[in-house]
């Protein structure tokens, strides 16, 4: 079959709203304070939205989001603004113990700990909780099997201390399968004008000579929400799984999200090449134009539904260590025991 337009976008309808929602509190503590950042930072999110921040230098636990300032009586925020002065301390200790431990006697060192949940698509839930020097992993909590995972010989230390605790270990899985998920569901109820909507991607895709017979293709997508979208290459029809360059995700700045992907190919290749986007609802399939300028998008809507969906990309604070060129962040919010 010969396409007669170059350029066409396929719309599938997906007869489900669900999708995975993240409750996330990151800490960050560092030994040398200044130039604007404090000795102590709170930090916490529903998803890749911010909605409590608290710091050394105000001292007070404050909403980031409207919707949470609210909903939450003043109590509440003064409850938790003593419970992290009492991290701050924390904080403060515990990292010049790992500095003492790492013969790191001066110098910016930085002691990190994420802590949240995920309520998946499918109703299921994770939970996790973990510690970071110098942002390389130290610690993670296995809540199946109370334990901690020691990255080194000075994180076995930590490890031998904190496993003499039942009690604690007990509690912090309970914390992360069973509270941790209802304040989750709380914040999206409250929040639910922003959290739970979708807006579609704008998508555009173009080719450019970047050098003497290389030609790089582009697909771009920007103004969509929420940020877990899905982008590859094809050529003539299957995918291209190597060589492919892929932008981070990142805010447009207008509570939306931006990112794209390119290939470089033979500027006298006549393949056919497509990008395929999964975003919630839509699967979207652009030609590129062989004409090196853009050329407008010609839709066509097609019923149907979407077996897969998404791969999860959240958004991370804190210079916590990427991997896989993806980042997940955590939303904690602080009990009296933790």
């Amino acid at each position: 079959m010969v396409l007669l337009l170059p350029l066409i976008v396929v719309l599938m309808v997906k007869h489900s709203d669900a999708r995975t929602h993240s409750l996330r509190y990151f800490r960050l503590g560092v030994s040398d304070p200044g130039h604007g950042i404090p000795e102590f930072i709170s930090v916490g999110y529903v998803d890749s939205h911010p909605i409590t921040t608290y710091d050394s230098v105000t001292r007070k636990k404050e909403p980031r989001a409207p919707w949470m300032a609210e909903n939450l009586a003043p109590d509440h925020w003064e409850r938790y603004t003593q419970l992290l002065r009492g991290w701050q301390q924390t904080f403060r200790v515990e990292l010049k113990h790992l500095q003492s431990r790492y013969n790191h006697s001066g110098g910016f060192h930085t002691y990190q700990r994420m802590i949240g949940c995920e309520l998946l698509e499918d109703g299921s839930t994770t939970g996790f909780l973990q510690y970071a020097y110098d942002g390389q992993d130290f610690i993670t909590f296995q809540k199946d099997t109370l334990s901690w995972t020691a990255v080194d010989s000075v994180a076995q230390i930590t490890k031998w201390a904190w496993e003499a605790n039942r009690h604690e270990l007990q509690y912090q899985k309970n914390w992360l399968e069973t509270e941790c998920i209802a304040w989750l569901k709380r914040f999206l109820e409250y929040g639910k004008d922003t959290l739970q909507r979708t807006e579609p991607p704008l998508i555009k895709v173009n080719r450019k000579e970047t050098s003497p017979g290389i030609t790089t293709l582009f697909c771009r997508a920007h103004g969509f929400y929420p940020p877990e979208i899905s982008m590859t290459w094809m050529k003539n029809g299957e995918e291209i799984i190597q060589e492919i360059d892929y932008g981070d995700i990142l805010p447009s700045g207008d509570g939306t999200y931006q990112t794209w992907i390119s290939i470089e190919i033979d500027s006298q290749d006549s393949n056919i090449y497509s990008c395929h986007v999964e975003h919630c609802d839509l699967h979207m399939v652009l030609q590129v134009p062989r004409e090196l300028e853009i050329i407008p998008l010609v839709m066509k809507a097609i019923s149907g539904s979407i077996v897969l969906v998404i791969v999860l990309a959240g958004v991370g604070i804190l210079a916590w260590k990427r991997r896989h060129r993806e980042q997940k962040g955590i939303i904690y919010l602080p009990t009296p025991n933790q």
